[in-house]
């Protein structure tokens, strides 16, 4: 394992506890000196990640979110009304995804979190420098949406339901 493979492995660990892992834990699950884990934390923290370091170990400092991913369709009018709807929900459309007979899985990356981003991304839409990608599988895609809560995300699910966007209850963990 290469140092940069264990400090991406050292960032999940510490995101996936539920208590603080010290830096103990973390030098016998890597094999490594516990100087090396203070280094690793240090060039993580650099990297911009929000360790923390307690008197009972380490923990990341970053908003707590979840994710489920929706399959949907529309029509490219109903577009704008499927994002703001999301959005107005506290929900963030990470990305788009389709499904594609040919071409397999093709993923592209959204980060719609508001209003005004809505409105962005239609006008690059609009401009003629790109078609929905939901437009090569007839409509059909999905959206890995992010939230505060399963909560957030039931009420989303249920809102793209009754707006008939929601093609099979998904309710996958992304």
């Amino acid at each position: 394992m290469t140092g940069a493979e264990r400090r991406e492995a050292i960032i999940e660990q510490i995101r996936e506890s539920a208590v603080p892992v010290s830096g103990k834990k973390l030098a016998e699950s890597y094999d490594v000196s516990r100087q090396v884990i203070v280094q690793d934390i240090a060039l993580i923290r650099a990297a911009g990640h929000d360790i923390l370091s307690t008197n009972r170990g380490y923990i990341i400092n970053e908003p707590h979110s979840v994710a489920r991913v929706f399959k949907v369709k529309h029509t490219d009018e109903q577009v704008e009304e499927e994002l703001n709807s999301i959005v107005d929900l506290g929900g963030r459309v990470r990305n788009v995804m389709v499904s594609h007979r040919v071409y397999g899985h093709l993923e592209a990356e959204l980060n719609i979190s508001s209003r005004r981003r809505v409105t962005e991304f239609l006008r690059d839409l609009e401009s003629g420098k790109s078609s929905p990608l939901k437009n090569i599988t007839s409509g059909y895609h999905y959206h890995t949406v992010e939230a505060d809560s399963e909560e957030t995300l039931d009420m989303i699910g249920e809102m793209l339901e009754e707006k008939g966007f929601l093609v099979e209850e998904n309710r996958e963990r992304a």
